[in-house]
């Protein structure tokens, strides 16, 4: 059985509507996860370790006031497209639209104020939460009313998002959640002991601003082969990388199939991460720097974090090679990821 309790998280600025941010707790036996209806943020994700233990393993602060200040996403859904888009361009029906540049001379994870920024209005359900807000047309420089949907639910210990939207015009979709892991508990010094490995034959090298080549490159032979699981801080001492920050493509199918795991062996915490889409963002915090203070003011440090962002490819709206990027009108959008924590 999961329990869900909602209670006050905090109340956004005056400035920004000075409205009541509301925070979801959902309960199993193996797992508590505490969510955000701002950004549908997951703000706290506890599991146990193998003698028992809970530790909270994701990133982020124990109040409103840290995430309405300028942070790294940690924890919230990005949109209306995750990662990048190249000069922040791209054409739909022969018309050329342009985004807010935030990211160099790209625009990132939906622009200046993107899904993460803004509150989504839940509906309990009896083992989870749906968050639904609606896009206008033209917001941050993307076509067409977009209707979204973002449903979490909790059963044992694996959490399911689901994702499903749908649009009065053509336009990019490409929605995932950017949650910052350490399976030793958030705020421990660094991930070097954890060992990953991901289900992909080949991944996408990128130019110097992160924007994919259109390049398909085998991971074969190369430090971005995770078939097996290697333990990251040797990895990248072996393979002189400072580390990760790129998209790994999976067997394409529309099923669920494994797409990551990742394992702390000295506490024996062990998430998978199952999904729907196309390719996977294996990020390991580089851009993380110390200055930022989370939960218990603890620094969080580079390369204290991971993430596995399951999504589109980068760039796939000007990429015609790359999997689809366009949602149109009488379609549905619908992406399902499920992370499953266990023990070793």
């Amino acid at each position: 059985m999961t329990e869900v309790k909602r209670e006050v998280f905090g109340q956004m600025p005056q400035e920004e509507g000075g409205e009541v941010v509301e925070k979801f707790v959902l309960k199993s036996d193996s797992v508590k996860v505490e969510i955000l209806s701002l950004g549908c943020i997951i703000a706290a994700l506890e599991t146990k370790d193998r003698d028992g233990e809970f530790s909270d393993v994701v990133l982020g602060f124990d109040t409103l006031e840290g995430y309405t200040r300028k942070h790294p996403f940690f924890g919230a859904v990005v949109g209306r497209v995750a990662n990048r888009i190249a000069k922040g361009r791209f054409t739909v029906d022969g018309k050329e639209y342009q985004l807010f540049l935030n990211n160099g001379p790209n625009s990132l994870h939906g622009g200046a104020r993107g899904f993460d920024k803004v509150l989504w209005s839940p509906q309990v359900l009896p083992n989870g939460v749906c968050f639904f807000r609606l896009s206008p047309d033209g917001e941050e420089g993307y076509p067409g009313d977009l209707k979204v949907w973002v449903t979490y639910t909790l059963c044992g210990g694996e959490l399911a998002i689901n994702y499903r939207a749908q649009t009065s015009k053509t336009t990019p979709i490409n929605l995932t959640n950017h949650a910052y892991f350490n399976l030793a508990g958030q705020g421990s010094r660094d991930i070097y002991d954890h060992k990953f490995s991901i289900e992909a034959d080949s991944y996408l090298p990128v130019d110097n601003t992160k924007i994919p080549t259109g390049e398909v490159a085998a991971v074969q032979g190369t430090g971005f082969d995770f078939r097996q699981p290697v333990e990251l801080g040797q990895h990248l001492q072996k393979f002189h990388l400072d580390g990760f920050d790129h998209n790994f493509c999976l067997r394409q199918a529309q099923a669920r199939r494994l797409a990551a795991r990742a394992c702390h062996p000295p506490t024996g915490r062990v998430m998978e991460v199952h999904t729907t889409q196309p390719g996977i963002q294996f990020y390991t915090g580089n851009n993380l720097d110390g200055s930022l203070k989370g939960k218990g003011t603890i620094a969080y440090p580079r390369h204290s974090a991971f993430c596995l962002e399951t999504q589109n490819w980068p760039d796939a709206v000007n990429k015609h090679h790359f999997p689809n990027a366009l949602l149109w009108p009488g379609e549905e959008y619908n992406h399902t990821t499920w992370l499953v924590f266990n023990t070793a």
